[in-house]
């Protein structure tokens, strides 16, 4: 028997009473957890890929962001020609490596790319686990790490749009998309807005200034994902909701695709 407010009850009718009590879900309708576990993965994956470039270095060439571009028999990289000589070979999305627009995203420069590097990597995880917790608890774990990656995703795809012989790394596409979905929750969770403005004033300024040693285009394009998914997530309609938010970032996600594929199509 189990205690009770009214006296003991047997385990079977606990059991009962626990199936029929309404879990508390966040604003998106996911499940509340104390702990921001993908938050904290996320972290992890990205610091042990930073440990991989530094035992490592060839693997940034590898799995950097990388619209189009040739390699020659010195190793160097060219402009890309069509047609090219046998002696070199293309590398980049539009040679078929579609996975360099999520690898990139968990890359960052190595402390030899000077002033930098080192310093890449801590405010982009500075960043994410101040965002990251604050963004997971309010959508969920499922949740919150779709929009991550389709944030991640949108910054590769601009850069694939806009400067594809550029050479990109970092979490921050990812990250301006947790800013994106700040803003968003702020605004439908009826918080007071002034400080979230100016929270975004001086994401917006960071990309303005860091616009002439990072890549704009991959801050700008997870801005842009993140706040479209965010939308779709935390504004779908009760009755609607897993329904609504599977189509808001499925859409999205082919949306993403298709542009990469027309691009990409373009680029060879």
């Amino acid at each position: 028997m189990r205690d009770a407010s009214v006296g003991f009850q047997c385990p079977e009718c606990v059991a009962e009473g626990s199936r029929t009590v309404r879990q508390a879900r966040t604003v998106a309708g996911g499940r509340i957890a104390a702990v921001p576990l993908v938050t904290y993965v996320l972290i992890a994956v990205n610091v042990l890929a930073y440990v991989g470039e530094l035992v490592r270095p060839a693997l940034v060439d590898r799995f950097q962001m990388l619209g189009l571009w040739m390699i020659g028999p010195d190793g160097g990289a060219y402009v890309y020609q069509d047609p090219h000589p046998a002696a070199y070979h293309p590398e980049g999305v539009a040679a078929g490596e579609w996975y360099r627009l999520l690898t990139g995203s968990f890359l960052h420069l190595p402390p030899t790319e000077g002033w930098y590097g080192l310093l890449h990597i801590t405010l982009n995880m500075a960043s994410l686990w101040n965002l990251g917790r604050l963004v997971e608890s309010q959508l969920g774990r499922v949740r919150y790490l779709a929009l991550y990656l389709l944030s991640a995703l949108g910054g590769s795809v601009l850069v694939l749009l806009l400067a594809p012989a550029t050479p990109t790394v970092g979490a921050s596409g990812a990250i301006f998309g947790l800013a994106a979905a700040y803003y968003v929750i702020a605004r439908r969770l009826g918080w007071d807005m002034r400080g979230v403005n100016q929270f975004m004033a001086y994401f917006l300024v960071w990309m303005l200034i860091s616009a002439g040693f990072a890549s704009w285009q991959g801050h700008l394009g997870g801005l842009l994902a993140g706040a479209v998914a965010a939308v779709g997530l935390v504004y779908a309609p009760r009755e609607r909701r897993v329904a609504v938010q599977t189509a808001a970032c499925v859409g999205l996600l082919a949306l993403l695709l298709l542009l990469t594929a027309l691009k990409a199509g373009a680029l060879a």
